[in-house]
């Protein structure tokens, strides 16, 4: 197993967990609370990627004094950084990075969404990574 040969559809959150703009602020965190989750994926009728909204956004929203009605369509991030699913997790690494963001999207040759890759799971891809060259090692 090589780090390097990960890919990003081996370790991306799927199925995604996605909200229409017209959505509220409230029922976007719900779904987060529920499921446990940071963010979600905002989504045209077609599966398209045209927004994400996270826990940052929750706190400049609440600091701004908005309304937790508030459609998620005027709050989110618009027209977020994605990534394809067959690309290297050390890609999303890279931009992630460089970004400095904690979330992206990940899509198809078509552009639609297919799943989240987080921060988490990275880690989570890594300490795997780590106990297997362990088991190699004989350590």
């Amino acid at each position: 197993m090589s780090y390097a040969a990960v890919k990003i559809v081996d370790v991306m959150k799927k199925p995604p967990i996605t909200v229409q703009p017209t959505s509220s602020v409230l029922d976007a965190v719900k779904i987060m609370h529920k499921e446990g989750i940071s963010s979600v994926i905002v989504t045209s009728p077609e599966g398209k990627v045209i927004g994400i909204f996270t826990e940052r956004d929750v706190v400049r929203i609440i600091a701004e004094g908005k309304s937790l009605h508030t459609m998620i369509g005027e709050v989110m991030t618009k027209e977020p950084l994605t990534i394809h699913e067959g690309e290297p997790l050390s890609k999303a690494v890279i931009l992630m990075t460089e970004k400095k963001i904690r979330h992206i999207p990940v899509v198809d040759e078509e552009g639609k969404v297919k799943g989240m890759l987080s921060v988490r799971d990275i880690a989570a891809a890594y300490k795997k990574y780590l106990e297997h060259l362990e088991e190699i090692g004989g350590e």
